[in-house]
């Protein structure tokens, strides 16, 4: 049902009963899940429903990161700039 809610954008009208069948269930792990859902719940339907999303950025933050953890204390922030643009 989740993967439904998020591939859908049905996260509105959906995830309270989600949150409410994994509340009764009986599933601990899941129970820490949706308390963490439930403190950020104003944000958490936003995320489900509206077509924005900062995949892409995040997954250029973790590129860059990544080559900075190869070049670590090799080379100096010109090589480090040089080899993001080339890698995009």
């Amino acid at each position: 049902m989740l993967a439904a809610m998020m591939t859908g954008r049905r996260g509105t009208h959906d995830l309270e009963t989600w949150l409410t069948a994994i509340e009764d269930g009986d599933l601990p792990h899941l129970h820490s899940y949706s308390r963490g859902i439930r403190r950020d719940f104003a944000a958490v339907p936003n995320g489900l429903t509206l077509p924005h999303s900062s995949g892409a950025v995040e997954g250029n933050i973790c590129r860059v990161k990544a080559l900075m953890r190869q070049m670590f204390g090799r080379a100096n922030f010109d090589l480090l700039r040089k080899r993001i643009l080339l890698s995009t």
